[in-house]
Formats: C-alpha cells, sequence, structure tokens
C-alpha cells in the first residue's frame, strides 16, 4: 500500500542561477543523442542539488487532487494488458493503443501515441536493448519538460510527414505517409487551435516502484524566468526541452509506490497554456485556467533502502488535438 505521508524530503537537480534564462533556441546549452536514444555528449550545463519538500499527492483532499488541465499532471487507475514491455512491435502495435484510448477519455481530444521510452538505471547499467527498438535509458535526474515554444509545434508538424530515423514507428507507418493527418495538425495549430503533447507514464514492473520515483511541479508555478532552452541534436532533426533553474515557489508533488495498475499523465506541451504564447507573459492569467507544462525529475529519496528493487517505467508520448 502506498504511504499516506503528507510530505517527504527529495533531492532534485536544477541548472544553476548563472544559466541565462531563455525561451527561444539557445545553441550554448545543448547535448548530442545517438540513433538509439542515449545522449553522447554535452555541453553548458551546469546543475546544482536541491534538497526540497515533495507533497504526496496521494494524501490530498479530493477537492484539492492535481488535474491534468490546471496542474499538469493527473494519476488514473489503468489496468494494463501483460505486453512484454521489452518488445518494440509489442509496445507500438498494442500499448499505444491502450495509451490513445487512455487519453481519449481523459481530455476529449484526438489522440496518436508516436514515440517512447523505457527506463531503467540497472537497465542502463548493463546495457540491455529493447528487442527490435532503442536501449533502455536510465531515469532522467535533471528539472525539466518535454517539449518548448518553438519545438512543439515543430514536432507535431513533423509528425505529419515521412518518419526518419530517430522515430519509433518509421517501420510501420505506409510509405508516402504521416503520422498525423495534415488537416488535423493544420486544424491545431491555426488560431483558435489547440493541441497538447502528453506523457503515458507507468511502472512495468510487478511491484511498486520504490527507487527513482518521479517528482512533479505545479504547472501553475512556473514562470518564464524558470526556463532555459536545452537543445537536442538527434541524427535527423534539432529537438528541445526545457531545463529549470530552481524557485523556492516551486510546488512539488510525487505518487509513491505506483504500480502496475496505475497511469501518470504529464502535460509536457499546451498550446492553451499563457507560456505558449510567444510572448511567455501570465499577465492574464487565470488560477483555473490550464497550465502549459509541468516540471518533472526523477528524484533521490533518502528512506529509500539500500535493497530496494530497480524501477522499470515506459513513457508514451502522445499528440492530442482539441
Amino acid at each position: 500500500m502506498a504511504s499516506v505521508e503528507a510530505s517527504l524530503t527529495g533531492v532534485l537537480h536544477f541548472l544553476t542561477p548563472e544559466t541565462e534564462s531563455s525561451l527561444y533556441r539557445n545553441d550554448q546549452v545543448r547535448m548530442t543523442r545517438d540513433d538509439r536514444g542515449n545522449f553522447v555528449e554535452a555541453e553548458g550545463v551546469s546543475t546544482e542539488p536541491q534538497e526540497i519538500a515533495i507533497q504526496n499527492a496521494r494524501a490530498l483532499a479530493s477537492a484539492e487532487a492535481m488535474t491534468l488541465e490546471r496542474n499538469g499532471f493527473e494519476l488514473r487507475d489503468a489496468t494494463v494488458a501483460d505486453y512484454d514491455f521489452l518488445d518494440h512491435e509489442a509496445v507500438i502495435t498494442g500499448y499505444y493503443r491502450d495509451c490513445e484510448a487512455l487519453l481519449a477519455e481523459a481530455t476529449g481530444g484526438r489522440v496518436w501515441a508516436f514515440d517512447h521510452n523505457i527506463r531503467s538505471a540497472g537497465g542502463q547499467a548493463e546495457k540491455r536493448q529493447v528487442k527490435g527498438g532503442q536501449d533502455v535509458q536510465g531515469p532522467a535526474h535533471i528539472v525539466h519538460g518535454d517539449y518548448t515554444l518553438q519545438s512543439a509545434p515543430e514536432r507535431l508538424t513533423q509528425l505529419t510527414r515521412l518518419p526518419s530515423v530517430n522515430d519509433t514507428l518509421k517501420d510501420i507507418i505506409p510509405e508516402g505517409e504521416g503520422l498525423i493527418p495534415e488537416d488535423a495538425a493544420a486544424q491545431a495549430l491555426a488560431d483558435g487551435g489547440r493541441f497538447a503533447i502528453i506523457n503515458v507514464w507507468r511502472n512495468i514492473d510487478p511491484v511498486p516502484v520504490a527507487t527513482h520515483p518521479l517528482a512533479l511541479c505545479d504547472g501553475q508555478n512556473v514562470e518564464p524566468d524558470d526556463l532555459v532552452v536545452f537543445e537536442i541534436h538527434m541524427p535527423d532533426r534539432i529537438g528541445e526541452n526545457y531545463w529549470a533553474k530552481f524557485d523556492a515557489r516551486h510546488r512539488f508533488y510525487c505518487y509513491p509506490a505506483m504500480t502496475r495498475d496505475e497511469a501518470l499523465l504529464i502535460k509536457q506541451w499546451d498550446s492553451a497554456g499563457t507560456l505558449a504564447r510567444s510572448d511567455g507573459s501570465h499577465a492574464d492569467r487565470e488560477s483555473d485556467g490550464p497550465c502549459t507544462f509541468s516540471f518533472h525529475s526523477a528524484f533521490q529519496d533518502p528512506t529509500t533502502p539500500e535493497d530496494a528493487p530497480d524501477r522499470w517505467s515506459i513513457e508514451v508520448r502522445c499528440v492530442v488535438v482539441y
């Protein structure tokens, strides 16, 4: 059973305060990634640890519960079939459909799953590979968001075109087609349109998560000065994350001991959020309006036993067009 303690103390890693804030592309902070998903080298990255209080989201009253729309994340009961998550084909032909159905129910939008990662610190150390897919990655111990003001609409547009070398669906999309219809993307990118990129995060081990738990920042607490564009140079394109600088206003939450039959929905970008405007202004934000995204990171819980089982997880990235 999950812990019901109101909060715990965890160590999260942020960019140093001296790092220049930027909402836009900045090639001074970058990393190179190979065609198997592995990070190769980095430059311009200087981080510092912060020991902070992380609230137990399971202990919140129902009226205070975190929601995908307002806060950028929410937990859902979501029983899953007995997939072999280390089989690429099983994931992209079966589990992707489950994620699409879950997000369609949660958002009311049209959903396309387009990418995923398997993460395990032990699996990465052992150089484990997904059958027919990429290498197992380690948990990400840096506070970040997966898309930016520039890279989110770029990624939506890219998904209307032929898949390329880093795309997980490159071998199954019919020749001459993209994943997302061009008219759906055009509708989402037009004035009055709306799209989001949302991750479906799940523990794929039979035992509850005990190591490298995930912390999530309430998206209502994020301001432009917190953000630094971090370029990801891949063989076929340049992607971007937002990495975060620490501010005491941030409020982080976690769901301790997540099980295999729970799914954590994490908003990576929402074009209806105020940070998605070109100036990043929050001047007219209402407290109940949609946030743009939730910062998140694996973290070190000092109370974790030394013999706790390794975390194995999957995150599936999905586009939602409203």
